[in-house]
C-alpha cells in the first residue's frame, strides 16, 4: 500500500475521471467483444492485406488462431536513437513465426528530432509532431488485421504520440520496444563547459561542433536524461516495456534477445482471452506511478504535458495541481545529467531501473498491484534481464546502488521531494524544474526584460545589455503562438550570465524540456500570451519574483493594474509559413493549453 498522499493523490484522480473513464473502457470493452476483427472482413479486404505476405502466412491469414502483430515504427536513419530500428522488423517477424504467429510492419510514423530543429522553424513542428504521430498510429491500427502491437520508438513527442494513438486501439495488448541509449561520449560536464565557452565568443564553430560530435557519436539514444530517457524510464514504469528493457544499449546480443522477446510475448498475450489490454493496463494507478517516477528521477518538464495528454487518450484527468503534490512526498534519488554528471549509461551500472523501481516499492512510493506486459505486479520489474549463453532470462536486480552518487535509495534521498513544482500566482500557472537548480538560485527576484522570440535575447546578450540581475520574459512561445518550441538557445547564455554572479530567471509560455540546466526557469506559463494571459501584460521593469520554494511566480502589481493594461502581442504571423508551418494552422487554432496536455486531438 502506498503512503497516505500517493493514495490521496490517486484516489482524486480516480474520483476525478469516473465519467470519462468509463466512457473509453465502455467503448474499448465493446470493441473487444466484438472478436477478432480479422475473421469478420472480407476475402477481398483479407487479400489487399496479405498480398506481399509469404505464401504459408497467406493461408493462416483468416485463421483465427493465428495471431498478427502490427508493427508501428518510428525508423529513420537520421535519429541517433531510431536507427537501429532499422532491423528490428526482420527481427519481430522471425520471432513471432517461431512462436506461431505473424507480424507485418502496420504503419510508419514520422520522428523529427529536436536536436537538429533546435532553434529553427522546423522546431515549430515539433510538439504538433506528437499529435501527427498518434493520428498515424490509429490509421496503422485501423485496418482491423491485428491482435496485438508493438510500438517501436524512443524519442521526444513519439513515444507519447504512439501511446496516445495506441489507446485509441485500447481493446489491443501493446509492448513498446525500444532501442537503448549509444555508449558514453564525452563528458556532460566538459560539453556545457565548451557550451558556455561558445556563448561567450572565447571559442569558434569548429571547437564546438568538434564537442558535440564527440558527445552525439553513435547509434543509440542520447544520453543525457532528457526527454527520450525519461519516456523509457516512465514506460518502464507503467508496465510497457518487458523488465529492464531500457537501457540496454543498441547493437549488443542482449538487445536483440529483448527485441526478440518483446515479439514473443506480443503473441503469448494475443493468444491469452484472459488478457488485460493497453486500455484497461492504463489505468489511474499507473499514471500515478508514472508521475511519482518523474519526480523523483528529476526527468524532462515535457512529461508534464505529455502524461496529462495520454492520461486523457485514457479517460483520467490528472492536473499540475497533481504533479506538484506528489512532489511533495516523492524523494529524489537520481543524478543523471543535467542534474549532475552522470550519464544514462552510468545509472543503468548503478543498480538502474530494477533498483529504482525496488526501493521505490519498498519505500511505498509506487502501487504495485498494477497489470504490465510481464504479468500482474510491478515487483517484476525489480527484475535486470541477461544472457545465459545465447537465452533470455531475468534476476533479481542489485540490492543497493553501486554509486551512491548517481542513485540512491529512497530512504536516503538526494532531497526529500521532487524536483519539479507549480508556480502560481497573478502572472498565471507554470512548472518549474528545480532539481538541477542550486539553492541558492531557488528564489530570484529582478526586473522584468521582455522579448517575443529567442533571437531578440541572444542579440541583447551578445552586444552586453544583459549584465545584471533581471528576469528575461519570453512570450509569444505558447501552442497557439507558433506551436512551443524548445527554447534551449538561451540555456548557454543564461548559465553564462549566472556564473558572473547576476540573479537571472526565466519565464516564458514555451519550453524548456529535460535540459533547462542550472537556471530556474518557469515554463508552460498558463494561460499563454495568445490566449490572453498576464504575460502579454508584462513591461520591461515591472519587479517579478520567482519562488521555487513557495510554489508562486508574481508581479509586484495589483490585480486592478495587472487588468488595466492591454495585452501586448507582437505578432507571430512571419513563423506561421515556411518549413511546412502553414499546414499546421488548424492545430495551432484548436490545440489546448499547456495544462491540459497543448494537445489539438481532444
Amino acid at each position: 500500500m502506498p503512503i497516505p498522499q500517493i493514495q490521496r493523490v490517486t484516489d482524486r484522480i480516480i474520483a476525478r475521471s469516473q465519467e470519462s473513464r468509463r466512457a473509453y473502457l465502455d467503448a474499448i470493452r465493446t470493441a473487444k467483444d466484438q472478436g477478432p476483427h480479422r475473421t469478420s472482413l472480407s476475402c477481398g479486404n483479407l487479400a489487399h492485406a496479405c498480398a506481399a505476405s509469404p505464401d504459408q502466412e497467406k493461408s493462416e491469414y483468416q485463421e483465427q488462431a493465428t495471431v498478427n502483430i502490427g508493427i508501428i515504427t518510428a525508423y529513420n536513419d537520421m535519429l541517433s536513437a531510431h536507427q537501429p530500428f532499422e532491423r528490428y522488423p526482420a527481427l519481430i517477424k522471425e520471432a513471432a513465426r517461431e512462436a506461431g504467429g505473424m507480424a507485418q510492419v502496420a504503419s510508419g510514423v514520422p520522428a523529427m528530432c529536436d536536436g537538429v530543429t533546435q532553434g529553427q522553424d522546423g522546431m515549430e513542428l515539433s510538439l504538433f509532431s506528437r499529435d501527427v504521430i498518434a493520428m498515424a498510429t490509429a490509421i496503422g491500427l485501423s485496418h482491423n488485421v491485428f491482435d496485438a502491437a508493438l510500438c517501436l520508438g524512443v524519442c521526444d513527442k513519439i513515444v507519447p504520440g504512439l501511446l496516445i494513438g495506441a489507446l485509441s486501439f485500447g481493446h489491443l495488448p501493446v509492448l513498446f520496444v525500444p532501442a537503448g541509449p549509444m555508449p558514453s561520449g564525452l563528458p556532460n560536464k566538459e560539453k556545457a563547459r565548451i557550451r558556455q565557452e561558445f556563448a561567450a565568443g572565447k571559442i569558434g564553430r569548429k571547437e564546438l561542433f568538434e564537442a558535440e560530435s564527440a558527445s552525439y557519436h553513435s547509434a543509440g539514444t542520447c544520453t543525457f536524461y532528457g526527454t527520450a530517457n525519461t519516456n523509457q524510464m516512465l514506460m518502464e514504469l507503467m508496465g510497457l516495456h518487458l523488465p529492464g528493457a531500457a537501457f540496454v544499449n543498441p547493437g549488443t546480443e542482449l538487445r536483440e534477445a529483448l527485441t526478440q522477446e518483446a515479439a514473443r510475448t506480443a503473441c503469448q498475450l494475443a493468444k491469452n482471452p484472459d488478457v488485460v489490454p493497453l486500455g484497461e493496463q492504463i489505468d489511474e494507478k499507473t499514471i500515478t506511478n508514472a508521475i511519482v517516477g518523474l519526480l523523483a528521477t528529476g526527468g524532462s518538464t515535457n512529461l508534464t504535458i505529455h502524461l496529462i495528454a495520454i492520461a486523457k487518450a485514457a479517460g483520467i484527468q490528472i492536473s499540475w495541481q497533481d504533479f506538484s503534490d506528489l512532489s511533495e512526498v516523492v524523494p529524489f534519488i537520481t543524478r543523471i545529467y543535467p542534474n549532475s554528471q552522470a550519464d544514462v549509461n552510468h545509472f543503468h551500472a548503478a543498480g538502474g531501473f530494477a533498483y529504482l523501481v525496488s526501493t521505490l516499492l519498498e519505500n511505498g512510493y509506487l502501487h504495485e498491484d498494477v497489470n504490465t506486459v510481464a504479468g500482474r505486479g510491478l515487483r517484476r520489474y525489480a527484475q535486470e534481464p541477461f544472457l545465459e549463453g545465447h537465452a533470455l532470462k531475468w534476476r533479481a536486480g542489485a540490492q543497493q546502488s553501486l554509486d551512491p552518487d548517481i542513485l540512491r535509495s529512497a530512504d536516503n534521498p538526494f532531497s526529500p521531494t521532487g524536483g519539479l513544482k507549480l508556480l502560481d500566482g497573478n502572472i498565471g500557472r507554470s512548472v518549474i524544474k528545480y532539481s538541477a537548480v542550486d539553492e541558492a538560485h531557488h528564489i530570484v527576484e529582478a526586473p522584468a526584460v521582455i522579448f517575443n522570440d529567442q533571437n531578440a535575447f541572444l542579440k541583447a546578450f551578445e552586444e552586453g545589455e544583459l549584465h545584471r540581475d533581471f528576469v528575461a520574459v519570453l512570450k509569444e512561445q505558447g501552442p497557439k503562438s507558433n506551436g512551443m518550441p524548445e527554447l534551449h538557445k538561451l540555456t548557454p547564455a543564461l548559465g553564462v550570465l549566472q556564473d558572473l554572479g547576476y540573479r537571472v530567471a526565466l519565464v516564458t509560455d514555451g519550453r524548456m524540456s529535460g535540459a533547462s540546466g542550472k537556471v530556474p526557469a518557469a515554463i508552460h506559463m498558463s494561460p499563454e500570451a495568445k490566449d490572453g494571459g498576464n504575460i502579454a501584460r508584462l513591461r520591461d521593469g515591472d519587479l517579478l519574483r520567482l519562488d521555487a520554494k513557495a510554489g508562486s511566480l508574481t508581479v509586484a502589481l495589483t490585480d486592478e493594474e495587472l487588468a488595466g493594461r492591454d495585452v501586448r502581442l507582437a505578432g507571430t504571423n512571419m513563423s506561421h509559413r515556411g518549413s511546412g508551418r502553414e499546414i499546421f494552422a488548424a492545430m495551432r487554432k484548436n490545440v489546448s493549453s499547456a495544462e491540459e496536455g497543448a494537445s489539438s486531438l481532444f
